[in-house]
């Protein structure tokens, strides 16, 4: 209205009240980050479900790569030998193997790495080992639950397909919500930008993505999907909050740099991880 001296205030969304629209989560990368773990979901497990090992095997591999470098920030040294060996070997345990292969296999990584440390002596050994065992847990273990979700006879893969709708309506949800009605804080101090209003969205989105997919892709129970989306709500918050405090406490904004400008894949599997594993539990009791 005020011509060109009020040009640069008009530009970038804002709020009803004028206030200018940020957020934390690029929407379009959230989503093309989802179309495309669908597209290779699709691509990979159709008609080989087994395929769907060498996604996050390859997952583990770059995963690793991204960890290593950011914890060696703080001096952490992991195992690497024996987190790449064992962390590629945990996909197809979960795989063909079930939950206990799985076990199975975390529990001869994790000697395997402490013992690996063993070698570099006494110094800073409770770190290192540490760290190693965090990344076996928060890497190759969390994705290996989704191999434990497409391995489900009968209706896996649509079981994994699933699980990826609900956790990407989490993000549209909070994003849409976050941005036109976001005012309260939810934690200032790790995730700046993530508000009440906006958690609020992603648990409608999820319940309602739930709802859906259990009862059309999975013949479940409409209720059964309810707790499925506020289960995966959950996870992929929190999710997202430890991502974010990881690296506030390592001191770098991101990850790596696997997908140039927007960060690393660590920085786009932050709500997929724990979700998984909760729509692995979830379903595995309710349908």
């Amino acid at each position: 209205m005020n011509g060109a001296s009020n040009g640069k205030s008009r530009k970038g969304l804002r709020k009803p009240g004028g206030d200018p629209i940020r957020t934390g989560r690029n929407l379009p990368l959230a989503i093309g980050s989802g179309i495309a773990l669908g597209a290779l979901v699709l691509l990979s497990i159709y008609p080989l479900a087994a395929a769907f090992v060498l996604i996050t095997s390859a997952a583990v591999l770059i995963g690793l790569r991204e960890l290593k470098r950011a914890l060696a920030e703080k001096g952490v040294s992991l195992a690497v030998a024996p987190l790449l060996v064992g962390g590629i070997a945990m996909q197809p345990a979960a795989y063909f193997g079930g939950p206990g292969w799985l076990a199975g296999t975390t529990a001869v990584t994790t000697i395997a790495a402490l013992s690996w440390r063993l070698r570099g002596g006494a110094e800073g050994y409770v770190r290192d080992a540490a760290g190693s065992l965090f990344v076996l847990l928060y890497l190759p273990f969390l994705l290996a639950t989704w191999q434990l979700l497409i391995s489900t006879p009968g209706d896996g893969p649509e079981r994994l397909i699933a699980f990826i709708i609900v956790t990407i309506s989490s993000d549209i949800g909070g994003y849409f919500a976050g941005i036109t009605t976001g005012r309260h804080k939810m934690a200032p101090n790790i995730s700046p930008n993530k508000t009440w209003e906006g958690f609020a969205g992603s648990v409608l989105a999820c319940m309602l993505a739930g709802a859906l997919t259990v009862s059309l892709m999975l013949d479940g129970p409409v209720w059964a999907g309810v707790v499925l989306g506020i289960a995966v709500v959950f996870a992929a918050t929190v999710g997202d909050l430890i991502e974010s405090l990881i690296k506030r406490d390592l001191g770098i904004k991101d990850m790596g740099r696997f997908m140039p400008g927007h960060g690393g894949l660590m920085d786009r599997l932050d709500s997929l991880l724990l979700g998984g594993a909760v729509s692995w539990v979830v379903l595995s009791l309710l349908v």
